[in-house]
């Protein structure tokens, strides 16, 4: 599925007179499982590995906020058809609550609106992490992507509105208390649903433990099927470029395949003739006695290349997304 990069993306051509013109952009087609740093928003992640790659479509799976690092994935070209599967996947996180302070953030970067003296132990936080694990109701931060009547709830707050915002339920499959560094810092690893708050979480730990809390650092390791092992860091991204750009290396290797997002469903072959119907949007029959017994969503591949995410109905393979069977056999460099 990974295209292969001759030549490097971030290339630019000369025009005559020593002028440089306009890189184009290319078809790029996989994921790049980005660790991000701290202190960058997830939509100038997805601008910069966007312009490394040249590619004409980007997007990423998962907002992490700027005072977050960790797994990012970024969708390119074909690969944002199946950003939804990433997104609907486990999430992991570990994440260092700071007790005493209550912020109007929950966390570091926020003005301080409750404090208190007292400093749980390890006993005191263990016993409360059950209340906290299976579906719960969580109301999410002010400062949060939230919409109310049409407004993200970080932009009401940051204008001084009052964002009052109502519980939802959440799914927290583990939560664990690592370690107590000192009286006022716990460290924590949590495995959550999708629209899970990290920070909510610290918030409401230090208001049942009567102490307070704000998360004061945060790494997100794991976004459905992509881990830590998948992460590449900006600064391997721009030296990969910089090789690449003298003939040394390719880009494609820091690009994952498209499907690769698609774990968590099956995969069903069919043949060419049947990958051209589907790619015009008909569906196709399964026949013969060898045809497999599935029912739900597939992902259907054909002579090694995606070509739709699919649904059997009554014995066809009716396609619901289909992806571009040309571009996918393209490059990522000239």
């Amino acid at each position: 599925m990974n295209a292969s990069a001759q030549r490097p993306a971030a290339q630019a051509a000369s025009a005559p007179g020593g002028r440089q013109r306009r890189r184009e952009k290319r078809d790029v087609h996989g994921w790049v499982v980005l660790d991000k740093p701290i202190g960058m928003t997830s939509t100038h992640a997805v601008s910069v590995v966007r312009r490394l790659f040249l590619a004409r479509r980007a997007g990423h799976a998962g907002t992490l906020d700027p005072l977050a690092s960790g797994c990012l994935p970024l969708a390119l070209g074909e690969a944002t058809k199946t950003v939804p599967f990433v997104m609907d996947g486990r999430k992991t996180y570990r994440f260092t609550v700071r007790w005493g302070e209550e912020r109007d953030t929950d966390d570091a970067e926020g003005a301080v609106v409750a404090a208190s003296v007292e400093r749980p132990d390890a006993a005191a936080i263990g016993a409360l992490l059950a209340r906290f694990t299976g579906t719960i109701a969580q109301t999410p931060p002010r400062y949060s992507a939230v919409k109310i009547a049409g407004e993200r709830a970080y932009d009401l707050a940051r204008e001084g509105e009052t964002v009052t915002l109502s519980p939802r339920p959440v799914n927290i499959y583990r939560l664990e208390l690592v370690a107590t560094p000192g009286p006022d810092t716990a460290i924590f690893d949590a495995e959550c649903g999708k629209g899970t708050y990290v920070r909510a979480l610290a918030r409401d730990i230090g208001r049942l433990l009567q102490c307070f809390g704000h998360v004061a650092a945060l790494r997100r390791t794991r976004v459905g099927p992509f881990a830590e092992t998948d992460m590449i860091s900006l600064e391997q991204l721009e030296s990969l470029c910089h090789r690449a750009a003298a003939g040394e290396a390719s880009l494609a290797g820091a690009l994952k395949p498209v499907e690769t997002a698609l774990d968590d469903i099956p995969a069903l072959a069919v043949s060419r003739a049947d990958a051209a119907r589907l790619h015009r949007g008909q569906a196709v029959l399964m026949r013969g006695r060898d045809a497999p017994v599935l029912q739900g969503m597939v992902y259907v591949m054909a002579a090694g290349k995606l070509v739709a995410i699919a649904e059997i109905e009554r014995g066809e393979i009716v396609p619901k997304r289909v992806f571009n069977l040309a571009g996918l056999h393209g490059s990522v460099g000239r």
